[in-house]
């Protein structure tokens, strides 16, 4: 008897030194959209229980928007100094010096895998198969149907990226993207291996689409929040699911189960908002305060418990790591902080007081207070003007800077020299790779654009040529792109995507609609381009023209390459004036012998 209680304490010592990690984390569901904070309107009963018995960081904060969120989470580094601080606008890639916890865990002898959105890089060397995780099942961009993402996909019956290579899907995609999350779970658990699951979901993000049973449920209210709620409640269903599987492979003991937010609602604050100010894109609370509710019985963090310290997701990877029994690399310094103290039932905490910042930049260089939060335990400084009693007052309603100056400059200064220590590396464009060994071709997409206006961000626009139609129009954006190997590369400049198949000069039908509020981006006719040629620019030089034939889906260019960095715009002419190729295939040509 002896004997097996000493062998059920080293499983059990054995187990906790390396737990397993599920991290599910949905996309513009904010702090008010769950049943469990107090929504009289959405249907969150997964959520609610797991909400019960587990601990709750009430006063976590993230990004106001998803790629920001997002790269802070996986590094523990601030967005601004990964690179991240946009979703589009080629500031959305995660800087390839940056180590992910997916990194960090396959390191540690995690099994890693990567499910749905992410949001930070669509080619070499930023996909999440470039960044440590091993299983990836994802679709491209920020959402299902963007610029990115495989073409005229839609939130049902789509087609998505697996370990890199095109693959068909039946079903919506939520279910499909926790569909593969258990698949990985299972295989990892029947193999006994310590697995990391990233659930990252592109749902409740617009459009607005849902299975019609989800629909049905929210009869009354009007159709924008029966789809966003009922996104939210097939995702709460599908939490279920996977807290159901894990208590069938008997692993869910020593699973830490993480559920969270990237960012304030878009869409439930017409709703309910939990008396906060601001949603998505907002630097008030609203906009930035997100759920975070982390699950682990053999730790005896299974009662519901409930810490409303100051964190941020930049203490995610920290706390993470040393619960794993990982090392970050020597000199590789976080900026967040290990919180295991917080959300341990059993520890009462004594944490020091500390200053935060969030913002929202979306702008191709960031700007020195531009909606930004300075936050402290009691105050938000926004944006260096306005001052703030958070506790007083939650909805952030009276501006107290005049009463407490001493609070807002120590505020300030903090910002400042926040500003100072990450700024110098604005500079360092994150750029796409061209003629890394091992890699076939790069395809680049008008998501990426660096330039003035905002570019073709989703497939809608895509087929609409936005913001083509004008009197005139110039082209004025670039591709910041790094050219690994000297040589000669054929550039390939097209108007629709390598998968698509069509003429450049070619009009598509509209694709089918889906169940939910909004139109598909597929569901608008893509309008012809009238293309007489294609100029190769680089640089700011034109190296080329050539005529767009008839029936032609691209048109190719060779040029010679210098190992470096490169301004890549390939453009076409059309009667307005150019407009950029919406997609490109760059591939290094062999050198003869």
């Amino acid at each position: 008897m002896r004997l097996l209680s000493l062998l059920c304490l080293f499983a059990a010592t054995t187990a906790f030194a390396k737990p397993n990690i599920v991290m599910v984390i949905t996309d513009d569901q904010g702090y008010g959209d769950l049943a469990c904070h107090g929504n009289p309107v959405i249907k969150t009963p997964h959520i609610d229980k797991l909400h019960g018995e587990s601990t709750s960081l009430t006063n976590y904060h993230v990004a106001p928007t998803c790629s920001p969120t997002r790269a802070a989470l996986l590094t523990g580094h601030w967005t601004n100094r990964t690179g991240v601080w946009h979703t589009i606008r080629g500031r959305s890639m995660l800087r390839a010096n940056e180590i992910t916890l997916g990194q960090h865990l396959k390191d540690a002898g995690y099994q890693t895998g990567m499910f749905g959105k992410w949001h930070l890089g669509d080619t070499y060397p930023y996909r999440p198969e470039d960044r440590g995780f091993t299983e990836v099942y994802r679709h491209g961009g920020g959402g299902v149907g963007q610029t990115p993402d495989v073409w005229d996909n839609s939130y049902f019956d789509g087609s998505y990226f697996h370990n890199s290579k095109i693959v068909p899907a039946k079903g919506f995609c939520t279910d499909v993207f926790f569909a593969q999350g258990n698949a990985f779970i299972a295989d990892s658990a029947k193999a006994g291996k310590p697995f990391f699951a990233y659930i990252s979901l592109n749902a409740p993000h617009s459009p607005l689409h849902a299975p019609q049973k989800y629909l049905d449920m929210y009869k009354g209210q009007k159709a924008n929040i029966a789809a966003f709620f009922g996104m939210i409640t097939n995702i709460d269903d599908n939490v279920g699911k996977t807290r159901d599987l894990l208590q069938e492979l008997g692993v869910s003991n020593d699973t830490i189960f993480i559920f969270t937010t990237d960012n304030g609602t878009a869409t439930g604050h017409r709703v309910f908002n939990a008396g906060m100010r601001g949603k998505k894109g907002s630097e008030y609370d609203g906009g930035h305060r997100v759920p975070f509710i982390v699950h682990w019985p053999a730790a005896g963090w299974n009662v519901k418990h409930g810490d409303h310290t100051l964190t941020h997701a930049i203490d995610i990877v920290p706390t993470l790591l040393e619960i794993a029994g990982g090392k970050a690399p020597e000199g590789y310094q976080f900026d967040g902080l290990d919180i295991r103290a917080l959300l341990d039932p059993k520890v009462d905490a004594d944490w020091a007081a500390r200053f935060l910042v969030t913002d929202s930049q979306r702008v191709v260089d960031p700007v020195m207070w531009r909606q930004s939060s300075v936050m402290s335990q009691r105050f938000r400084l926004i944006n260096g003007e306005e001052l703030y009693d958070i506790e007083a007052d939650p909805g952030q309603k009276t501006n107290i800077a005049e009463q407490y100056p001493e609070q807002f400059k120590a505020m300030r200064g903090f910002y400042e020299e926040w500003w100072a220590e990450i700024s110098p590396s604005f500079a360092e464009t994150t750029e796409i790779y061209l003629g890394q060994p091992g890699e076939k071709e790069a395809v680049l997409t008008g998501h990426d654009w660096i330039g003035k206006g905002a570019p073709p961000w989703n497939q809608g626009h895509i087929r609409a040529l936005s913001p083509i139609g004008k009197k005139k129009v110039e082209h004025t954006g670039h591709w910041a792109v790094k050219v690994i190997q000297d040589g000669r590369y054929q550039i390939d400049a097209l108007r629709w995507p390598p998968e698509a198949n069509q003429a450049i000069i070619a009009a598509l039908p509209a694709g089918k609609q889906v169940p939910g509020a909004s139109k598909a981006f597929r569901a608008s006719r893509g309008k012809a381009l009238a293309a007489t040629k294609a100029s190769l620019i680089i640089d700011g030089k034109k190296l080329g023209s050539k005529p767009v034939v008839a029936g032609a889906t691209s048109v190719s260019f060779e040029a010679d390459l210098t190992a470096g960095s490169h301004r890549l715009a390939p453009i076409f002419h059309i009667a307005q004036g150019t407009v950029g190729a919406l997609y490109c295939v760059v591939r290094k040509l062999e050198s003869e012998r």
